[in-house]
C-alpha cells in the first residue's frame, strides 16, 4: 500500500489549547492525511533517529509557536470590498446605506468578490474557519456567488444563509416574509453529501423576534431544525432591541436550544443570559466593532462569565472595524482589565477570574464550539484537523518571549504569522498567501467597490427625481 506523503514540524513551540497536551517548549507535529497524527515532546537525545520515511515534507520549526486555527463566528463577509468606511459615523447610517442602499445594489459578483476578498485576508492574519453571516440573498446567484468566494479562498467557512437587503423594512420590521426558500436549493446543491470540498458548512442566519412577527421566527427557526442546521441571530445589540426581549420570546415558546449562538447581546437582561447557559446556547461577541457603535451599550462579557457561558470572538463587519482576531483578543483583554479599574477593588474581587489563555481560548476551541466542530477543529489534538498556524516568535514586536501566550494576545499581528495550513494544505507559506496575487485581489476588490458606489448612486438620483 503506497504511503501518503506527510508533513512533519520539528522543534516548534506548542500551544495546544488542548488540556491533556498543554503547552511545549519544543515537539514535532505530525500531519498525514489533513489531520494531527501525533504531537510528541522533543527528546533530549541528540542522538536519536528522527521518525522519517521518504516523502515526507520535514520543516524546522525552530523560533516558531504553533497554535490552532483562530474560528471567527460572525463576519459579514460580503462587506469586505467597502470595508473601515462607516467607523466615524452614526450606526444607523450603517443601517440605512449598507443594509438599504448599498446592500440593494449588490450585484451575485459583488458579493462573490467580496467573500473571496474578505476570506483571503481571514486566512493572511491566522484565521482558518469562519462563520460567513450572509444577509444579502437577494437572489439565488448572490448565495451562489457567496458559496463560491469562500470556497476559492480554501478556507474552512460555514455559509450562513439570511435574508436579501432591500431598500424597505419589509425584511427586518415585524417583518411577514418568511425566510427564503431556496436555502432548500442550496442544500441540496451544494451540501447533499456533507460539507462542501469536505470544508464548507451550512447554516441559517435568523432575524428572530427582533425583527419579524412570531409567525415568521418561530416558522425559521423550525425550518432550520427541519434541515438539520445550526443557526445564529443577531440579539440585544441596541437599547431599543431589549424590549424585544428575543430570548425570553424563544424560552416561552420552547424553541431555546444549544444549537443556537447569540450575537452580540449587550442589552440582554440576566435572566435572559442564564436562560442561554441553561439551554447550551453560546455568544459570539464582536469587540472592535461593538466598541466603535456608538449606542451598542455594554459588552456582556463579565455577565456572561458569571452565568457560565465563555464567549466566542468574531471580527463582525470591517466597515466598522477590523476583522482580525488579534484585534479582538487585545480589545477584549483591555475591556476586561479597564473594566476591573473602573468598578474598583470591592466588586472585582467578586468577578469571575479572566488570564490570557481564556482570551485565547475565547479565538479557538470556543469559537469551535459556537459552530458544533469542537470535535474536529479549535485545538491542536491527533485526531483533529491540522487548521493552524505558524507565528515567528523572534520578530522585534514579540521577541525576546518569556511567555507566548502573552505574547501572541497582547503584540502579535498578521504580518507575525508566518504559516498557515488548513486541514494540513499550506494557505500561507513564509508570509505570503499560497497562489495569490493579492494586488489582483484589492484591484478586484476595488473595482466592485466603485460600482457599488456608482449603482447607488444612481438609485438615489433616480428616487429624488
Amino acid at each position: 500500500m503506497q504511503q501518503s506523503q506527510r508533513t512533519i514540524i520539528e522543534k516548534v513551540a506548542v500551544l495546544s489549547l488542548d488540556k491533556q497536551i498543554g503547552e511545549l517548549d519544543s515537539a514535532t507535529i505530525t500531519i498525514d492525511g489533513g489531520r494531527i497524527t501525533s504531537i510528541e515532546p522533543t527528546l533530549d537525545n541528540p542522538h536519536a533517529v528522527p521518525d522519517h520515511r521518504a516523502g515526507d515534507e520535514v520543516i524546522n520549526g525552530s523560533g516558531l509557536v504553533a497554535l490552532p486555527g483562530f474560528v471567527d463566528t460572525h463576519r459579514h463577509t460580503w462587506q469586505s470590498a467597502i470595508k473601515h468606511s462607516y467607523a466615524e459615523l452614526d450606526p444607523g447610517v450603517y443601517f440605512a446605506e449598507v443594509l438599504k442602499g448599498l446592500g440593494a445594489s449588490y450585484q451575485a459578483e459583488d458579493v462573490y468578490i467580496g467573500n473571496k476578498l474578505g476570506s483571503y485576508a481571514a486566512l493572511s492574519s491566522g484565521t482558518t474557519t469562519l462563520f460567513d453571516w450572509s444577509h444579502v440573498q437577494n437572489s439565488p446567484e448572490h448565495s451562489d456567488g457567496a458559496i463560491a468566494g469562500l470556497h476559492e479562498s480554501g478556507i474552512r467557512a460555514v455559509f450562513g444563509h439570511g435574508w436579501p437587503t432591500s431598500p424597505d423594512d419589509s425584511w427586518t420590521a415585524n417583518s411577514v416574509r418568511p425566510h427564503p426558500a431556496d436555502i432548500r436549493r442550496i442544500q441540496a446543491q451544494y451540501f447533499r453529501n456533507g460539507p462542501l470540498d469536505d470544508r464548507i458548512t451550512l447554516a441559517m442566519v435568523l432575524r428572530g423576534p427582533e425583527e419579524a412577527s412570531p409567525d415568521v421566527w418561530q416558522h425559521e427557526l423550525r425550518l432550520a431544525r427541519e434541515l438539520g442546521l445550526r443557526v445564529s441571530v443577531h440579539t440585544g445589540a441596541y437599547a431599543r432591541n431589549a424590549k424585544a426581549a428575543a430570548v425570553q420570546q424563544y424560552a416561552n415558546a420552547g424553541l431555546l436550544g444549544p444549537d443556537m449562538t447569540f450575537v452580540h447581546c449587550n442589552h440582554l437582561n440576566d435572566q435572559e443570559l442564564q436562560l442561554i447557559a441553561d439551554h447550551g446556547g453560546t455568544v459570539s461577541l464582536g469587540i472592535h466593532c461593538e466598541m466603535n457603535s456608538t449606542g451598542v451599550g455594554e459588552i456582556p462579557f463579565h455577565r456572561l462569565l458569571q452565568t457560565g457561558i465563555r464567549p466566542s470572538l468574531s471580527g463582525d463587519t470591517e466597515t466598522k472595524c477590523t476583522g482580525d482576531m488579534f484585534t479582538q483578543m487585545r480589545m477584549l483583554w483591555a475591556y476586561h482589565r479597564s473594566t476591573l479599574t473602573r468598578i474598583g477593588p470591592e466588586r472585582a474581587a467578586h468577578m469571575p477570574a479572566v488570564t490570557l489563555r481564556d482570551i485565547l481560548g475565547y479565538a479557538t476551541i470556543n469559537g469551535a464550539r459556537a459552530i458544533g466542530q469542537e470535535t474536529e477543529i479549535g485545538s491542536l489534538t491527533p485526531g483533529k484537523r491540522a487548521d493552524m498556524l505558524l507565528i515567528d516568535i523572534n520578530a522585534l514586536n514579540l521577541g525576546p518571549v518569556q511567555d507566548p501566550v502573552a505574547s501572541i494576545v497582547l503584540a502579535a499581528h498578521e504580518g507575525n504569522v508566518r504559516d498557515v495550513l488548513v486541514g494540513g494544505t499550506f494557505v500561507k507559506r513564509n508570509g505570503a498567501l499560497v497562489g495569490v496575487n493579492t494586488q489582483a485581489l484589492v484591484d478586484e476588490g476595488r473595482r466592485s467597490q466603485h460600482n457599488l458606489l456608482d449603482r447607488a448612486n444612481s438609485r438615489t438620483s433616480m428616487t429624488e427625481v
